[in-house]
């Protein structure tokens, strides 16, 4: 598991205001988080916004 599950798994309540504050179009039915569907989560972010993968993941290890 890298760094971005992680951290996902770790501070996601957290976490989710700044990412919805970067991403306004997403829900909070978007940010839904269960344990071990952090690349699910992170599928619905990108699906939403339209951004590559890498760049969401890259943004949230740098929360």
């Amino acid at each position: 598991m890298g760094s971005t599950e992680d951290k996902i798994k770790g501070n996601w309540n957290q976490l989710k205001g700044k990412v919805k504050q970067k991403y306004a179009d997403l829900t909070d039915d978007d940010l839904q988080y269960q344990e071990g569907k952090e690349d699910e989560l992170i599928g619905r972010i990108q699906e939403k916004t339209g951004e590559a993968k890498e760049d969401i993941k890259k943004y949230i290890d740098n929360l």
